[in-house]
């Protein structure tokens, strides 16, 4: 099982193909696992890195590692890329690694060619964020009672990924999920709600950026996504599919994203 030493944690990581590196990033579950089809997508022209995040699928939960934050996780992605010599990368972070892609590209800009970031999990951006935070709660609590935290966790990501996507995974791809909902609850939850760069952090940027949001997801994703357009002095791009594109409409994906990792690798 290849694992990779960095910033003080053991990653799982696969990769695929050949040609400039691009690393993918997963939110809530932590598990590259499920950019499969996705990666094969891009496997053909990039070196397609996936990884599972600290205390996710096959990468352990580091000793006392009790909290995290965007800039720990984005450590995290620039020293697996250090480690296994592929900077500097293109990087897509979804969701909540939207996130941490943001982050990374603002730590580690000699690790970073361009970042994608699809419907990053900003909730200072979205327009009622304690609506959205309590609706989550309540979906917690409710799947809590009904079952505990693996219950819990997969009422959150059906959320998020829709119930056809969820359904769609092989069982073994669910099992792997659901293992992540104690390191969730436990130490990410919460855990980037804050998180969100002042002006003159954003004014630095120098580093191209993709920002892409979802067809069918969920209205705060967009609302986040056109505030952040503002702040980065870019466009929203669309792209078919739901707030998981990578498991309903990856080739699709694949082509939005494709002319902007190609321009970023040259």
């Amino acid at each position: 099982m290849p694992l990779q030493r960095a910033n003080e944690a053991e990653l799982y990581y696969e990769v695929r193909g050949d040609g400039p590196p691009l690393l993918l990033m997963m939110g809530a579950s932590g598990y590259g696992g499920v950019f499969g089809r996705f990666a094969e997508c891009l496997a053909d022209e990039f070196t397609v890195i996936t990884y599972d995040r600290r205390g996710n699928g096959q990468s352990p939960r580091p000793a006392g590692w009790n909290a995290t934050s965007p800039e720990e996780q984005a450590d995290d992605a620039a020293a697996l890329l250090a480690g296994l010599g592929l900077t500097p990368a293109a990087i897509f972070g979804t969701s909540s690694a939207g996130i941490f892609a943001l982050a990374a590209l603002i730590r580690h800009p000699e690790s970073v060619r361009g970042a994608v970031l699809h419907e990053p999990a900003l909730f200072a951006l979205f327009d009622d964020p304690e609506d959205v935070r309590n609706r989550l709660i309540q979906l917690v609590k409710e799947g809590m009672e009904a079952g505990g935290p693996a219950r819990a966790f997969e009422r959150f990501l059906r959320f998020g990924a829709g119930d056809a996507n969820w359904e769609r995974l092989e069982p073994g791809v669910q099992e792997v999920m659901l293992a992540s909902a104690d390191t969730y609850f436990g130490v990410e939850s919460g855990a980037f709600d804050s998180y969100l760069p002042d002006e003159e952090t954003f004014a630095s940027i120098t580093i191209p950026i993709k920002l892409l949001v979802s067809g069918q997801s969920h209205a705060f994703f967009s609302e986040a996504a056109a505030r952040l357009a503002e702040l980065l002095g870019v466009e929203v791009a669309r792209t078919p599919g739901t707030h998981f594109p990578y498991l309903d409409h990856p080739q699709e994906l694949a082509q939005t994203v494709r002319p902007f990792l190609r321009r970023v690798s040259l």
